[in-house]
């Protein structure tokens, strides 16, 4: 009776080959999660510093109707200057003159601010 409930035919995977194939999965992750991590940093950075280099654009308009660079981020975004920031992306104006300005652009979930000082100049970045 109980050699009829066996049978000899079945398949399946025993204990030690699930162990193996899990193991290898964790040693892929172990891999891939960091990297992960670091493209998704660095795309980041590339939103705040093309976000950076869009307001530096706005700034010039600005300057070609004024007479003078922008101070306040605020009236930079918007269609006039054609301006509008990434989700997350802070930029700081920290100074604005007839003569030039300062401006500092990172993302909260970047690992590097850029700051660029104009007219003309060009995208520095910092730790």
């Amino acid at each position: 009776m109980l050699t009829a409930l066996i049978n000899k035919n079945e398949k399946g995977f025993t204990l030690i080959e699930l162990m193996i194939v899990i193991a290898i999965i964790g040693i892929l992750a172990a891999i891939a999660i960091p990297q992960f991590s670091a493209y998704r940093a660095k795309s980041y950075n590339s939103a705040a510093q093309a976000d950076l280099r869009n307001a530096a654009t706005a700034q010039e308009g600005y300057f070609t109707e004024q007479i003078t660079y922008c101070g306040v981020l605020a009236n930079l975004t918007g269609p006039i200057y054609g301006f509008w920031m990434s989700k997350n992306v802070n930029i700081i104006i920290t100074g604005a003159t007839t003569s030039g300005y300062t401006m500092r652009a990172y993302h909260n979930s970047g690992n590097k601010t850029f700051s660029i000082v104009g007219p003309g100049g060009s995208i520095t970045s910092g730790l």
